[in-house]
């Protein structure tokens, strides 16, 4: 079977040019006088402290601020020290959101729902891209061509993850479920070592590790942009409640990181490669072609859409007990509020 990329180098760089306007869009709404930040009043939030964030190489924005120091600069007047955790997958994301270790997190939209769905005081607070990060992965000459030829097959997946969902979706589309294969559940990375190793007969991979394992090689036989949700960062209620100035210093990080990705999609690319240990061409190939910056930052309509269509799934396999826990969370999980404020123009140059 022959699969087409749903994003194309020259749609996305085209996307990178645009991301800046919308970045620039944002910036316009400033700051009213006597109002700190991106328009919160200036006594709003406690000073000092440590804002504890992730990274994720599955998130380059994520890589980007962090490379620049840029919330380490604008935070330092306030007293705020910066605490970078990095992030391995959405699940141990989600673990250190509702642990506390973090403030802020990176996920894929269905782990935020999933997390949210049971009980995690969570909030989605910007939309850092809308990725086809996901796919399903087995060796030249394994036999395996389509999702049919999974059944009785085992396959490597990291629960509580779009690759997970994505492996979910792509059986119940073929007419199988996951009692039609043997998941073993591991880390991303771990997954890539035990396809190569011949642990699994398939693996449900992520970016940027996935794609190295294409450059060795490695067959994605099972694409579709429709079964990858959005990239969401989280935020917990405590953070948002008790600190504002802080959430919203990280959401003008976010948009600024966004319009420096569209002007410097290169370098981008190059940051990727070294947090990620990738090679630069694979880098490339994460950025321009898989992962479009160019999103609405906003939570809203879209990814209520997105996480409706899944939501049913996790009641099905029993990861959530019920449908009105899902839509409770649908209805609950998105926070657009600091995205409408957010101005780029707030963050200072390391």
């Amino acid at each position: 079977m022959t699969f087409a990329r749903n994003i194309t180098r020259r749609a996305t760089r085209r996307s990178f040019l645009t991301a800046a306007a919308v970045s620039a869009a944002l910036a316009l709404t400033g700051c009213a006088a006597g109002e700190g930040p991106g328009g919160q009043p200036a006594a709003s939030a406690a000073a000092g402290g440590t804002l504890n964030i992730d990274f994720a190489t599955y998130n380059p924005l994520s890589l980007v601020i962090k490379k620049k120091g840029w919330l380490e600069a604008s935070l330092k007047d306030q007293g705020v020290t910066v605490k970078w955790v990095q992030s391995a997958g959405s699940n141990k994301a989600n673990e250190a959101l509702r642990s506390g270790a973090i403030d802020v997190g990176s996920t894929a939209g269905s782990a935020a729902l999933l997390a949210k769905a049971n009980g995690s005081p969570i909030k989605a607070i910007d939309i850092y891209s809308q990725p086809e990060w996901a796919a399903l992965v087995t060796k030249p000459g394994s036999g395996i061509n389509t999702v049919a030829d999974l059944k009785g097959k085992s396959v490597a997946a990291t629960k509580g993850t779009d690759p997970y969902f994505f492996l979910l979706q792509s059986l119940s589309e073929a007419g199988l479920s996951a009692k039609d294969v043997t998941v073993q559940n591991l880390q991303h990375a771990d997954g890539r070592t035990a396809l190569e190793n011949g642990s699994v007969d398939a693996w449900s991979g992520l970016d940027p590790i996935m794609a190295g394992a294409e450059q060795k090689g490695a067959k994605l036989f099972y694409r579709n942009l429709s079964f990858n949700t959005y990239g969401f960062l989280n935020a917990t209620e405590s953070f948002l409640k008790d600190k504002p100035q802080q959430a919203q210093a990280v959401v003008n990080a976010y948009e600024k990181a966004r319009a420096w990705a569209a002007a410097n999609p290169d370098e981008t690319a190059q940051i990727l490669a070294d947090a990620a240990g990738l090679d630069l061409a694979v880098a490339k190939t994460v950025v321009l072609e898989r992962s479009n910056l160019n999103v609405n930052p906003a939570p809203g309509d879209a990814q209520r859409k997105v996480l409706a269509k899944i939501g049913p799934t996790f009641v099905e396999t029993g990861d959530v007990k019920s449908q009105k826990q899902i839509d409770d969370a649908v209805a609950s999980l998105l926070d657009d509020s600091l995205v409408k404020k957010a101005d780029a123009s707030a963050i200072k140059d390391s």
